[in-house]
């Protein structure tokens, strides 16, 4: 299974969700759908727009874990 980290990046660099909703400007439901990850899949460009706002890579937001839905 698939997890993000959204919500512990954000977490260890102070910012909120809403504020991550801005900056890629995406609609809050969505970045929180993510960050509690309730969504199944996202879109390359609201990807690249997170790792721009956040400054990370894909590899520090996504971690693979055995276990299955």
């Amino acid at each position: 299974m698939m997890k993000n980290r959204i919500n512990s990046i954000l977490e260890e660099q102070a910012q909120t969700k809403y504020w991550l909703a801005q900056q890629t400007e995406s609609s809050y439901s969505t970045i929180f759908k993510l960050c509690s990850n309730k969504t199944s899949s996202i879109s390359f460009d609201l990807l690249e727009s997170i790792c721009i706002a956040l400054n990370c890579t894909p590899n520090d937001i996504f971690v693979f874990t055995k276990e299955r839905k």
